[in-house]
Parts: C-alpha cells; sequence; structure tokens
C-alpha cells in the first residue's frame, strides 16, 4: 500500500505519522489509528496496512512525540524485562485520552488538507493506551467521529477524572469495546461500567469479553498474540467502518 511519512504540528510540538492509502487515486474515507503504549514499530504500521487493503486512508500518530527522540524496546523484550511500566512509564506520563483528543484536533486539520480523504465523518480505532483515546476522540468531536473501536483498553472507565466513559454522553459514534478475560486493567466491574456508561447514554455501541484471551492479544508481536481472537477482532473492526464509512 502507498505510504508517507509526515510531521503534524500541534499545540505540544510535531508528531511524526504514517499516513497508508488503497491503491488507486481515491478519496477514500479516513480511519485514525491510536497506537498502544511500545510505542511507534512495524506492527503498528501493518495495521494501517490492513486498513488501508480494505479500502480506508490510515492515520497512525506517534503520540509518544512528547517524549523527543525516544527508544523503547521491541514487546517481548520489554515484556521479559519483569517491569514494563519502567520502560513505558514515562512516556505514557506525557499522554493520555484528554491529551490524545487535543491531539485529535489537529490530525482533524490535517486530514482536511487531503484531497484523498473522503467527506468529513472518520473512524477511530486504538490498542491498549489507545482505546481509551480511540473512544476520547469519539466523545470529544461527535460530528467527526462516526465509528469507534477500542481493543483490550486500558481503565477506559475508571475513577480518574479523564476516564473515557465520562465522555459517553457527547457521543453519537457507533461503539464497539473488545476486552479481554485475562486483562487486570480491564477487570470484569469496569466492564460493567463502561457497558452502563454507553447504555445510559443512548450510545449504539456493542461492548465484548473475548474468552481466552489476554491483555494485547490483537497485536502479532506480544507474546500473548492470539490470531483467533485477532481475526475475530479485525472482522468486528472492519464491519463496524463498512457500516459507517462505507
Amino acid at each position: 500500500m502507498p505510504h508517507e511519512q509526515v510531521s503534524i504540528r500541534t499545540a505540544d510540538g510535531i508528531c511524526p505519522a504514517h499516513v497508508v492509502t488503497p491503491e488507486g487515486a481515491g478519496p477514500w474515507p479516513a480511519v485514525i489509528v491510536y497506537m498502544d503504549a511500545l510505542g511507534m514499530r512495524p506492527a503498528l504500521v501493518q495495521v494501517a496496512d490492513r486498513l488501508a487493503a480494505n479500502g480506508y486512508l490510515a492515520l497512525l500518530p506517534d503520540l509518544f512525540y512528547r517524549s523527543g527522540d525516544y527508544h523503547i524496546p521491541t514487546p517481548t523484550e520489554a515484556f521479559a524485562t519483569g517491569d514494563l511500566m519502567a520502560i513505558i512509564g514515562p512516556h505514557m506520563a506525557l499522554t493520555g485520552p484528554l491529551k490524545a483528543a487535543e491531539d485529535t484536533r489537529y490530525l482533524l486539520e490535517y486530514l482536511d488538507t487531503r484531497d484523498d480523504v473522503k467527506g468529513e465523518a472518520i473512524g477511530t480505532v486504538g490498542f491498549c493506551m489507545g482505546g481509551g483515546m480511540a473512544l476520547a476522540a469519539a466523545g470529544s468531536f461527535p460530528d467527526r467521529v462516526v465509528a469507534a473501536a477500542s481493543y483490550h483498553g486500558g481503565n477506559i472507565a475508571s475513577d480518574k477524572p479523564d476516564s473515557p466513559h465520562l465522555l459517553a454522553p457527547k457521543m453519537k459514534a457507533e461503539v464497539y469495546v473488545a476486552g479481554a478475560d485475562e486483562d487486570p486493567s480491564y477487570p470484569s466491574e469496569m466492564a460493567e461500567r463502561m457497558e452502563k456508561a454507553l447504555t445510559d447514554a443512548g450510545v449504539t455501541h456493542r461492548a465484548e469479553i473475548y474468552p481466552g484471551a489476554h491483555h494485547g492479544w490483537m497485536k502479532p508481536d506480544f507474546p500473548i498474540y492470539n490470531k483467533d481472537a485477532a481475526e475475530r477482532g479485525w472482522r468486528e473492526m472492519l464491519a463496524l467502518f463498512k457500516r459507517n464509512l462505507g
């Protein structure tokens, strides 16, 4: 798929981003991909590639840009240290759902400059850390985000003031939330809180727990990658975007 690397100016600096498009002239509907906390790497670009192969312009921003020229080991190496948060925590501290929502304003402005983007309606999808960001974008830009998907999103219905579930009353998008049944960052009580928030707000949604899946199951470079569950997740994601973006 055609692939560009671009720089997008935000209120806090310059955010590098990948743009992957389908073959041909377009225009295509756009999807913003919100990264997990293991940093920008080929596995994330592969997500954008697969979206492009299915007819979407995929914008993948590096939301750790506030860290400058950072380095994170490969997921296998990072998990093997036994202290993952010591590696990723300093970078995560510089972003979050509401920070990412602020960045999304500039991402949308960038998309609006491209003549190969079809219309103003977009989709969002995020993984782990990015799951909450994708939902926060839907709540912050309800007139732009028509479909939002969160996969193994951690702490997306917490007691924190920036918890994404608090934005449910503002969402107009169709929302899909997929959690793992073996994920301490998304326990059953949190899943119930998310379900209630979306239901009470009248958001068209489906929230599911994937049996036998662990936090991060969608990523092929994670030690706990689950191919069957990942393919199920992709089917749901593409169906969501097809219903709402065409």
